[in-house]
């Protein structure tokens, strides 16, 4: 009699093992950064882990990297057009497939040549975002072209300084993006076809964040960090739900807030900090509260993780990551001169411990704990320079790291 029941049981926790297996998009499935892996390794080798494989002719750039079924994506600049990039996740990073999205850009000034979006998948469709505003579907097997837009010429779009930065929410049969300026501040586009489902004109310039969802009040929002702040919109309308505006005016919008619960975790680096936001509801409207402001947090594009009670990051761009009790906003401790991993510090979290990525190329694996920054093993990834800012990725047993024109793929579970 319980069979079918029990039939149910274990394709549901097959289901589950599949989804955990994949990293489908920029800061994971949920956009926690936080790999929901288990029985990795807790000290390395003095070496560091073994390097499984190394994938290069992934072009320049400054992208992370997607995981899904067979595949790793990645995006790149080469001969002259900005790249989306498929390798075998299973036979040593192999080149599967390239797909032109289109202008290179220059990443500002001053110059940062390269893509700084991760493309999103959902198994079947790739999606990426060029610096010059150029979104590209594509079919994931063979990276043939589905659709494409223009954000510039079909929207009207408005990007900073520094280009187009964000990574593509998939949600869904959605892709959710942010043109910015007064046509399209936010768009939503059907994902196998590319038509326009809604549009946001809220009249603020993109900022270098990526769209979260939050279901705070119990309505859907997709909240995103803008030229002008963070901004909360109805997932169902793309109507203006609430606004932080102590961002607005600074020099680069970057980090991607982090959603839990009613609450709303949201940083920005240079002059400003982090600021913890309480959601409630008044009447048919939602309602922002300031809990808190702390300018000591203020990672510029490293990114913030939250760990149970605490939060991780960046103090500014030098490496000196913080640990800071995000519900209350005090520091517990700083990374100081540990280590010799410098400037900007990018992290992921899994397993109870953090992975940090320096920009001088140095990788760390320190304990996700208010005790202290305690290195539990550390190497330079090869031929990394200064600017090796790509956000790590930890899935599968696996670590990914995305340096210059390779992908690095470590074994941190010591299979």
């Amino acid at each position: 009699m319980h069979r079918p029941l029990t039939c149910l049981a274990a394709l549901a926790a097959l289901a589950a093992s599949a989804l955990a297996a994949d990293w489908p998009q920029y800061r994971g499935a949920d956009r926690s950064d936080v790999s929901p892996d288990k029985g990795l390794l807790k000290e390395w080798p003095q070496d560091g882990p073994k390097l499984l494989w190394k994938g290069t002719g992934v072009g320049q750039g400054y992208s992370s990297v997607t995981v899904s079924g067979d595949h790793v994506y990645t995006m790149g600049n080469k001969d002259g057009s900005a790249w989306i990039f498929a390798l075998d996740r299973k036979k040593g990073g192999e080149p599967v497939w390239e797909a032109k999205v289109g202008k290179p850009g220059t990443g500002g000034r001053p110059s940062y040549p390269g893509p700084r979006c991760t493309p999103a998948t959902d198994g079947d469709y790739v999606v990426g975002l060029g610096p010059k505003g150029d979104l590209l579907c594509v079919d994931a097997a063979k990276g043939k072209e589905v659709w494409k837009k223009d954000l510039m010429a079909d929207y009207g779009g408005q990007h900073g300084n520094w280009e187009y930065a964000e990574s593509p929410l998939i949600d869904g049969d959605r892709v959710v993006c942010v043109p910015g300026g007064k046509k399209a501040t936010m768009l939503v586009l059907d994902k196998k076809k590319g038509t326009e489902i809604w549009r946001a004109a809220l009249g603020d310039t993109a900022g270098y964040s990526s769209v979260i969802i939050s279901n705070a009040c119990n309505v859907k929002q997709y909240v995103v960090l803008a030229s002008g702040g963070t901004i909360g919109v109805d997932a169902e309308n793309g109507k203006e739900l609430w606004r932080y505006e102590k961002f607005r005016g600074n020099t680069a919008n970057i980090p991607t807030p982090i959603a839990v619960g009613d609450q709303i975790f949201t940083v920005s680096g240079y002059r400003m900090g982090a600021a913890l936001l309480t959601l409630s509801k008044d009447g048919d409207k939602i309602k922002m509260k300031e809990e808190y402001f702390l300018n000591e947090l203020k990672p510029k594009h490293g990114g913030v993780v939250i760990v149970g009670d605490y939060a991780y990051g960046d103090a500014s761009d030098q490496g000196n990551v913080l640990c800071v009790d995000w519900k209350k906003g005090d520091v517990k401790w700083r990374k100081g001169r540990a280590g010799k991993g410098s400037g900007s510090a990018s992290l992921t979290a899994a397993d109870g411990n953090l992975y940090v990525h320096y920009a001088n190329g140095y990788v760390s694996l320190v304990p996700a704990s208010s005790d202290g920054y305690k290195e539990k093993g550390s190497f330079k990834l090869p031929s990394s320079d200064r600017n090796s800012w790509a956000h790590p990725v930890v899935i599968d047993g696996r670590l990914y790291v995305r340096s210059g024109p390779a992908v690095f793929c470590y074994d941190v579970k010591g299979e």
